[in-house]
């Protein structure tokens, strides 16, 4: 398939960091999606928490398999776009990179952590992992990706990280936040993905955690349409069948929504090429209509699932451990791999150890240095 104008090409990609000839059998973007399935950070992952920490079940959500279904959906919209699949995959796979164990609640508590030492934010993170706290190549720290591939992982950004990020790297990945510019079609469509990813899989979760009952979606428009026309067409579907079918109706119809708004925006903007979408406003978004039906979704699930009192308690438990890592390393920073303790910075070495950590490290980490579990 040729890739449309307005996508970004491997060939004409702004480069990396470190200068590399290039690869004899892959391009740019192929490289980069390598990288990161072969990198100690994407590979912790596996045990890191969604919504349910790493202990609750085996088959809830963990950042990896949430990883895998955002680059699912990211490379089936882009193959209709004709925009780069590889590019796609690659930003998706490592968006969550810099997610600290026990999911928003440990970025959360790490953030505080680390008030009046530059904050913490998984985002900025991410782009830290791939840039400097992966080693594992002779010539250079971090894994030496493509701007395109830095640009999409850096999806949030605050002013002041962003004029520190320019300063040490003019007109890079941040200079976007600064000038009010966009990034290209393959990081708008990562972050449309993410949230359709979570909108689905936390339904999916939530009911089986028993924690909201399928009776409680009817509210939902966007998922009470496809239960019922599933239904209507397999009146014999029950249980968890209906579940399925249902949330695999709802994806399908967020899917087509995307790409019919984007090719219309596309059409009326008619770039011609990657910089120009760069200039523009945003391109790739739902329908009006489906975009209010996924807030009332993520209102929903907000109320009723993230705010959930057993959610709740859980998160506490968390921040507490979070907090608690933070002041022992803090104390005692030989408690760290040398690698960590012997660094200037001991607040941002601290951050970043345990940032790294999966659920399940961090809980023995814990008990380890408190002689307590900090979470039932």
């Amino acid at each position: 398939m040729s890739l449309a104008a307005y996508a970004c090409q491997p060939a004409q990609s702004r480069g990396r960091r470190h200068a590399e000839p290039p690869a004899p059998t892959r391009d740019a973007f192929q490289r980069d999606r390598d990288r990161i399935v072969h990198s100690t950070a994407f590979r912790r992952l596996v045990y890191k928490t969604q919504v349910f920490l790493n202990h609750e079940g085996d088959l809830f959500r963990t950042r990896l398999t949430h990883s895998l279904e955002v680059a699912q959906l990211g490379r089936s919209i882009a193959r209709a776009l004709r925009i780069n699949e590889d590019l796609v995959e690659a930003i998706a796979l490592a968006h969550d990179l810099g997610h600290t164990p026990f999911g928003h609640a440990g970025q959360d508590a790490l953030n505080a952590c680390m008030d009046g030492h530059g904050g913490f934010e998984h985002n900025l993170q991410s782009l830290r992992v791939v840039d400097a706290l992966e080693h594992r190549y002779p010539q250079y720290d971090g894994l030496n990706l493509s701007f395109e591939t830095r640009e999409g992982i850096l999806k949030h950004c605050s002013r002041a990280n962003a004029e520190r990020i320019e300063a040490a790297e003019p007109h890079g990945v941040a200079r976007r936040f600064l000038d009010r510019t966009q990034p290209g079609l393959e990081a708008q469509l990562c972050n449309l993905a993410d949230a359709i990813a979570y909108n689905a899989h936390d339904i999916d979760d939530g009911v089986r955690s028993g924690l909201i009952a399928v009776e409680q979606l009817a509210e939902v428009e966007l998922f009470e349409r496809y239960r019922r026309e599933a239904l209507a067409e397999h009146p014999q579907l029950q249980g968890r069948r209906v579940l399925y079918e249902t949330i695999r109706r709802m994806l399908s119809a967020q899917v087509y929504d995307v790409i019919d708004a984007t090719r219309a925006a596309l059409e009326t903007l008619s770039p011609a090429d990657a910089d120009a979408v760069r200039q523009a406003p945003p391109v790739v978004a739902f329908s009006p209509t489906m975009q209010a039906q996924s807030e009332d979704l993520k209102r929903f699930l907000f109320r009723n699932l993230y705010r959930h009192p057993q959610v709740t308690q859980t998160t506490d438990q968390a921040q507490a451990v979070v907090r608690e890592l933070f002041e022992a390393y803090l104390e005692r920073s030989a408690e760290m791999p040398d690698s960590y303790a012997q660094r200037d910075d001991r607040h941002r070495a601290v951050a970043d150890y345990i940032a790294g950590m999966t659920d399940r490290f961090a809980m023995r980490e814990h008990e380890r240095l408190t002689g307590r579990r900090g979470i039932a």
